[in-house]
């Protein structure tokens, strides 16, 4: 399985999926899509996050996006998740499971469909580290 680091997986506010971190840029960053492997320039205005700085607020503290997706990949024993497109009371309750102290105030759907997206394109790509 070829594993790459969180750190160089990117999600891009406004733009859908995720990108690879490939280079610096004299005016952003140069991407390239997981889902098209077509490659552009993020531009610095772009708000652009790593997944390894992504975490998910629980009552007590923060739990970092890598720990989601082990604990995903443990109850999928390996294989694909639950669709992001499923029904929201599906992922709310798939997500419970693996986080029961969510905190539901702070953690919105729109939260727990990218989790799930981002874990299934990880996989589909053979990216995911466990």
């Amino acid at each position: 399985m070829k594993t790459i680091q969180l750190k160089d997986i990117l999600a891009i506010s406004g733009k859908g999926g995720l990108f690879k971190f490939i280079a610096q840029a004299r005016n952003g960053i140069v991407v390239e899509s997981l889902e098209e492997q077509k490659r552009h320039v993020a531009p610095a205005t772009a708000r652009v996050n790593s997944l390894e700085d992504i975490a998910i607020f629980t009552y007590e503290e923060e739990v970092p996006l890598a720990d989601i997706f082990f604990m995903i990949h443990e109850k999928s024993e390996g294989k694909e998740a639950i669709s992001h497109k499923a029904p929201a009371e599906d992922l709310k309750s798939q997500f419970k499971e693996l986080v029961p102290e969510y905190d539901e105030d702070r953690v919105y759907i729109s939260d727990i469909k990218k989790v799930f997206h981002w874990y299934n394109q990880l996989h589909k790509h053979q990216l995911l580290e466990v």
